[in-house]
């Protein structure tokens, strides 16, 4: 077998919670000695520094990326099990907005934490239509695990809809879509936030109904 197709669901405490985020990986003809290559699922959308628009993973472990000692493919160590793991905690983290090249030196500074915050709503908008698009068209092979989650998940997607409209800042919101303990109560989403959600949650709502999800009578 050397094309094998993960699914990697969102952590909880990011952006990117709830959503699914769907990588096509092929194994080349020298694999282990190269790592393998990736594809990311985009739908055309740009939701991290990390994962192109043209379906590029862009990874040191894949080789796409500079990195040094154990940050690049090893073919004695080197897994795809790492290569997953790397992309959810890696590129699908809580501050994307630092994974974008020569940006980690504005971690803790004024001007990273201005553009951190909305980079952050913009990936939870496109986390959103990203999972309409699924459960439109689902990847093949995974069309029942698309439905289920959104099943299961229905009314917590909604729930934290509701959270960032009432201003909760976007990525501190635990699994059952309730504020993180010790999260910061003196920051607020911004208003172009919950403008755009007003705009999209009808047609999410429309969608997890007609999927079946639990909560959206």
């Amino acid at each position: 077998m050397d094309l094998l197709r993960a699914v990697i669901i969102g952590a909880s405490g990011t952006p990117y919670h709830d959503g699914l985020f769907f990588f096509d990986l092929h194994l080349p003809p020298s694999y282990p000695d190269v790592p393998p290559m990736a594809y990311y699922h985009s739908f055309g959308l740009r939701l991290n520094p990390n994962l192109y628009k043209s379906g590029t993973v862009c990874l040191s472990l894949l080789n796409t990326f500079d990195g040094e000692a154990s940050e690049v493919w090893s073919p004695g160590t080197s897994s795809l099990l790492q290569v997953v793991v790397s992309i959810q905690g890696l590129i699908l983290n809580d501050q994307p907005y630092y994974n974008e090249a020569g940006y980690q030196t504005l971690v803790g500074k004024p001007e990273g934490c201005r553009n951190a915050l909305p980079y952050n709503e913009n990936a939870y908008l496109l986390t959103l239509q990203t999972m309409l698009h699924l459960m439109r068209r689902p990847p093949s092979g995974f069309e029942g695990f698309v439905k289920d989650h959104i099943c299961r998940r229905g009314r917590f997607i909604l729930r934290a809809c509701e959270a960032y409209l009432r201003g909760c800042v976007v990525g501190t919101l635990n699994g059952d879509a309730c504020t993180i303990k010790g999260s910061k109560e003196d920051r607020s989403c911004s208003a172009g936030l919950r403008l755009a959600l007003s705009n999209m949650l009808p047609k999410l709502v429309a969608a997890l109904a007609e999927i079946g999800a639990e909560g959206c009578e």
